[in-house]
């Protein structure tokens, strides 16, 4: 439970680190603006459509020049030719359409609601990562052929080495199994549902979360669409800004729509997994709790039948 709120606190401050340092795109100047002042050091903008102008103090050469005299001609740059970036350079410089910016842009037309996606969808994300290393982990301590011996000894009479063969291990089912058998004694039926009910609520563990995150989801991207659109009816008195501000509000309500069911969806599929494979080992639990029920059952019944047949066979040879 401790890594697993590290690792959310430790997301979130990443991504509300990420959002914070986003510069904000540049805007272009209105059309009817004047154009700004060059700073000092910057050079002065040439107008190629501006006639050449000589340097101040010299004056053009009159008339063809005297044989030998030499003639200083000043050439002048030819006017360079403005040439329009391609989309694919903007589209590079812009970082794509998946690019940082890209997402980032989206996030701020999304409205305040995107925040609480934001800290949703990384709660989903951290707990579907540790469902899924748990599961995997528990596939690899998996261990049905010593489950196999331990049932073949308890089959032999030979509890001693069933103990000792479930003993230490790591299977979810050998573990039930030990508990039951160290307490059969005592309660083997009520022994072997303690453990089984610790074995599941492990597995079953934020199975909870997934399913509230799943519900809620889908009601921030509805709340996040009824604020845009208040937003966007909000300004229609104003004709100046009407249709401006009403495309935004209805922009902000379809991104908050469209995330909260991107992450419903994103974690229904994993949340009915871990729930079908729950309900498996459930079934491996009290499968394996029936079976040691019952071989224990019959090694207790045979044992009795062994301790009481003696006395009976005595009693009918001495009549």
């Amino acid at each position: 439970m401790k890594t697993l709120l590290i690792i959310c606190l430790c997301s979130l401050a990443l991504a509300l680190a990420s959002l914070a340092q986003s510069p904000a795109p540049p805007q272009a100047p209105p059309p009817g603006a004047p154009p700004q002042a060059a700073s000092p050091g910057a050079p002065a903008a040439v107008n190629p459509a501006a006639p050449a102008q000589l340097p101040t103090g010299s004056a053009p050469p009159a008339g063809p020049a005297a044989p030998g005299a030499t003639v200083t001609a000043t050439l002048s740059p030819a006017p360079a030719t403005a040439q329009s970036p391609s989309p694919a350079a903007e589209e590079k410089s812009s970082g794509g359409l998946v690019g940082s910016n890209w997402l980032i842009d989206k996030f701020h037309k999304g409205g305040p609601i995107m925040w609480p996606i934001l800290i949703v969808s990384i709660i989903g994300l951290t707990v579907v990562i540790e469902r899924i290393f748990w599961w995997t982990a528990r596939w690899f301590r998996r261990d049905p052929k010593r489950i196999e011996k331990v049932f073949t000894a308890i089959e032999n009479g030979d509890l001693t080495e069933a103990s000792k063969l479930s003993r230490g291990s790591r299977d979810p089912v050998l573990r039930m199994m030990w508990n039951g058998l160290n307490h059969q004694h005592a309660s083997l039926q009520g022994a072997l549902q303690v453990a089984a009910g610790i074995e599941i609520k492990r597995a079953g563990r934020f199975l909870v979360v997934m399913d509230t995150l799943v519900t809620l989801a889908p009601l921030l991207g509805l709340l996040g669409t009824i604020t845009g659109l208040i937003r966007s009816f909000s300004f229609l008195g104003n004709e100046e800004l009407a249709v401006q501000a009403v495309t935004g509000g209805i922009a902000e309500a379809l991104i908050a729509t469209a995330c909260g069911l991107g992450i419903a969806i994103f974690a229904l599929i994993p949340f009915n997994f871990f729930t079908s494979r729950v309900s498996n080992l459930e079934f491996e639990l009290q499968t394996a709790a029936t079976n040691l029920e019952v071989m224990l059952g019959a090694q207790t019944a045979a044992r009795e039948m062994e301790i009481g047949g003696a006395p009976t066979s005595g009693k009918g040879a001495s009549i």
